[in-house]
């Protein structure tokens, strides 16, 4: 089977609804009887819709991490995944689609080839229990990760799912000591990155994420199993998570400012920095500090993530002969 060229990095108009990239594995409906199979468990979770459709309940944590545990096995090779109770249990389309266009990134600063193998090496920022980002990307294209968190325990739960796998080569996690930083106290001198990934925390505060959890709580228990719909059309709120995967101070834009901020100062190490905006508000804000940051190329890509428009941002320090060299390992 050809691999599918590169998608066009470019924002979209107004009314353009992106769908999910042409190599996420995860267009449309979900082939439920495969999944079982693979984890027979998931059969204890499922629904039939009012359509006639097979689905799961998506207010359920449980049927949401059964299904993510069929998924990682049938799609990406991954033996052993679990998750502790409440801990923040990703939509797999959506992280996948951000990985995909992150490669496709790639690709734009190496001849339009998509790089694969380990000499690709990715920072996850806020990498989380699940790990799911760099359990992804070295599945799909057998990138190296180093995965970094604030948290000791997300760190120990992400370890032992590297470990269940023998992904310990591939997969490097570190402790990030400072909550007011994102790279300094993580990078090494004179390590590079090809890319970086994130997905922020968009509350501001503790009680913001429990109301917005509840409330979504009590939409979910007001019309389900009925509408329950196969996951590319479930909200990212209905997955959990802890308080330290959901808020910080300042919100989304404050993360995404300590961002920008950070990366000025390791800009020789990294080919692109990314991150998730979950706030299209937030983007004239984060446009403008790029600039007077001194970011030479900025990108917006639109995602899928369910009924919602999601997005990446990228940018680099590096120019266009300087991206062109970076796989030759030139400054």
């Amino acid at each position: 089977m050809t691999t599918p060229p590169p998608r066009p990095l470019r924002s979209p108009g107004p009314a353009a609804r992106p769908a999910l990239h042409p190599r996420n594995r995860h267009q449309g409906h979900y082939d439920f009887a495969r999944l079982v199979q693979a984890w027979p468990t998931l059969s204890t979770h499922l629904v039939t819709t009012p359509r006639g459709d097979t689905s799961i309940d998506f207010g359920d944590p449980m049927a949401v991490r059964a299904l993510n545990r069929a998924i990682l096995r049938c799609d990406y090779r991954i033996q052993h995944w679990d998750l502790p109770d409440g801990a923040l249990c990703p939509p797999i389309p959506g992280r996948a689609d951000y990985l995909h266009g992150v490669a496709d990134l790639l690709a734009g600063s190496a001849g339009d080839a998509i790089p694969r193998g380990a000499a690709v090496r990715v920072l996850d920022v806020g990498v989380g229990a699940s790990c799911i980002y760099p359990l992804l990307g070295h599945a799909e294209y057998g990138w190296h990760f180093v995965g970094s968190d604030i948290q000791p325990t997300s760190l120990q739960v992400a370890a032992a799912i590297v470990t269940a796998n023998g992904l310990d080569r591939a997969i490097t996690l570190r402790r990030q000591p400072h909550r007011s930083d994102i790279f300094r106290g993580v990078l090494l001198p004179d390590e590079r990155f090809d890319a970086t990934v994130c997905n922020p925390p968009f509350h501001a505060s503790a009680d913001e994420a429990r109301g917005v959890h509840q409330r979504k709580r009590r939409q979910l228990a007001g019309r389900r199993p009925a509408q329950a719909g196969p996951v590319v059309a479930a909200s990212a709120t209905n997955f959990g998570g802890h308080a330290h995967e959901l808020w910080c101070a300042g919100g989304e834009a404050e993360f995404l400012r300590r961002m920008v901020r950070d990366s000025v100062e390791v800009q020789a190490q990294v080919l692109w920095f990314t991150s998730l905006v979950a706030r299209a508000e937030h983007l004239s804000g984060l446009r403008r500090q790029l600039r007077l940051a001194g970011a030479v190329d900025v990108r917006e890509v639109a995602m899928a993530q369910g009924s919602k428009q999601s997005r990446f941002v990228a940018w680099t320090f590096l120019d266009a002969d300087r991206r062109a060299a970076w796989r030759s390992g030139a400054r």
